[in-house]
């Protein structure tokens, strides 16, 4: 009788572990690192799809702000945590496609160390500028530009960032001279653009819009494909005299490599159900924000195709890393 039970105690302990690891996912609340500060676009996006992804995985999501290095910090802090689904991260364009094309050194490689889950949202850059300035279209402001070389700026929301490199597209494009002046972060570019500081701009429509609909501020062109319906009457790039230029700025969801295929595809259904549940589209659509939600494979190519894209723009502008 001893030597059953203690038999049965032995493989009680023995499967313990494996019965730990066979736990359904997730059993704990996950981590939703957002790579920029608080009250920032990516942040909106994030915390729009919380409740529904917590909802669907039945754990609580929760948002952790971890800004740094234009989105790197906070990548890099997904990519090196355990591959079990706790943590993720709502990269963007800057973290996840122009910083691994532009940095001579990274703390990851977005091939090896990150799987994707979803593009969570396309979010728009207009060029803004001012409403004490004179210009009504981008043709007048880089019309100016051409009578004056070098003495009209540009603010970005920082060395590297998607505003800047979109910034250098346009005066490749249209053939201009306009200085960089990188500030750290939206919130700052949009004070500068309010105070008169710098007399353009480009960053996140979200972070724009409130002051977009209180006439402070003036877009002159969005670097989409269509107009945004939100703002019906500001023409795209190539209506504006310069095709093929696309400016958008977008955010996706990523979780760390080796992550278990099950658990991927738990998570991947969430976010995209979230960001397709139709009062989050609609609320994100609101924000300036248009919801994606696609496949794992489709957001690997589309950050592979990003990052080619913003390779060569890099080089041609002779754009150095800082």
């Amino acid at each position: 009788m001893r030597l059953g039970m203690l038999a049965a105690a032995l493989l009680a302990l023995l499967a313990g572990p494996a019965l730990a690891q066979e736990a359904p996912f997730p059993n704990r609340p996950v981590r939703l690192i957002v790579p920029f500060a608080t009250g920032g676009p990516s942040d909106i996006v994030a915390r729009m799809m919380v409740p529904t992804m917590t909802r669907l995985l039945g754990q609580t999501v929760v948002v952790e702000a971890r800004p740094g290095a234009g989105g790197v910090t906070g990548v890099d802090v997904a990519a090196k945590a355990a591959p079990d689904g706790y943590t993720i991260v709502l990269g963007s364009a800057g973290g996840l496609a122009i910083s691994p094309v532009l940095q001579p050194s990274m703390p990851y490689d977005v091939a090896r160390d990150l799987a994707p889950l979803t593009l969570a949202v396309i979010v728009h850059e207009p060029v803004v500028v001012p409403a004490s300035m004179p210009w009504r279209t981008l043709g007048e402001m880089l019309a100016e530009a051409r009578r004056r070389p070098g003495q009209l700026n540009y603010a970005s929301t920082g060395p590297g960032s998607m505003p800047h490199l979109a910034g250098e597209l346009i005066k490749l494009a249209a053939g201009v001279d306009i200085a960089h002046i990188p500030y750290r972060g939206g919130a700052p570019l949009t004070t500068a653009l309010l105070a008169g500081e710098v007399q353009m701009g480009l960053a996140d429509l979200p972070i724009l819009l409130p002051h977009l609909r209180a006439g402070t501020l003036r877009a002159l062109a969005i670097g989409s494909d269509e107009r945004y319906p939100l703002l019906p009457d500001v023409p795209t790039m190539a209506e504006a005299g310069l095709p093929g230029v696309k400016t958008d700025n977008w955010h996706g969801l990523a979780a760390p490599a080796r992550t278990p295929p099950a658990v991927l595809a738990a998570l991947q259904r969430a976010a995209a159900t979230a960001l397709r549940e139709p009062e989050t589209a609609s609320r994100l659509r609101e924000q300036g924000a248009i919801p994606v939600g696609n496949s794992a494979e489709e957001f690997g190519a589309f950050i592979r195709a990003e990052q080619a894209r913003w390779r060569e723009v890099i080089q041609r502008a002779g754009v150095k890393p800082e």
